[in-house]
């Protein structure tokens, strides 16, 4: 998936990119709101992480525009423990909050339920085939058989599942699945593209080449 961090704290931010990125994920930081449209003018988002207090301005505003024109899911970051913040936090379109300081295993399994809820998921196990994608560990069982992906291949597989019929072009994949600073080509995606299909042939499931347009993925 690809993220955006908005958060002025430079320390909190390199370690929830990094740990982010070791997950495998893309990640785009941004230390202002400004900088923060800036980046969603120029990229979609998979998830948006939103601290509160920002240089700029209040992140629950910037929110609540944003929920005129985007329905992006969003996790709010605060220090405020309030229960009258953060009920405020959801009313103005939050899709969830945490409390600063947190835990990077509680902030990763709320961004998977998230993410879940938004793609139309209540279990973490989706359906390929004969086989099953488990979001959570990010395996692709077959009967008995665990069938290894690499870390492309497992965001690659991800993203399609995440976006369930829906066709996405080279650059779309690109834009899900790399950071601003990747040096990555759309050829890249088709070697990924290729190794995956090897692999999905296993559990009967097919990404099927829509000429001129991307990729689109048949699971069943």
């Amino acid at each position: 998936m690809r993220y955006l961090l908005v958060e002025d704290n430079q320390e909190l931010a390199e370690a929830v990119v990094n740990r982010i990125e070791l997950d495998g994920h893309a990640v785009d930081h941004a230390a202002s709101l400004a900088e923060a449209s800036d980046c969603l003018a120029a990229a979609d988002y998979d998830l948006i992480l939103l601290d509160v207090m920002l240089p700029d301005g209040d992140g629950r505003d910037f929110l609540a525009r944003r929920r005129d024109v985007s329905e992006t899911p969003v996790i709010v970051l605060t220090a405020r423990s309030q229960i009258s913040d953060r009920v405020g936090a959801l009313d103005q379109g939050a899709d969830d909050y945490i409390t600063k300081p947190f835990d990077f295993a509680e902030l990763e399994a709320r961004c998977r339920a998230v993410l879940r809820r938004r793609g139309g998921a209540a279990k973490n196990e989706v359906p390929l085939g004969q086989g099953v994608f488990d979001l959570t560990n990010g395996t692709l069982q077959v009967r008995d058989e665990i069938i290894p992906l690499r870390n492309r291949e497992l965001r690659l597989l991800e993203v399609f599942v995440r976006n369930k019929g829906q066709i996405l072009s080279k650059t779309q994949l690109v834009d899900r699945m790399f950071s601003y600073d990747a040096e990555v080509t759309e050829n890249a995606i088709e070697v990924y593209v290729g190794r995956l299909r090897k692999k999905l042939d296993r559990a009967g499931a097919k990404i099927e080449t829509v000429r001129g347009l991307g990729y689109r993925l048949h699971s069943t």
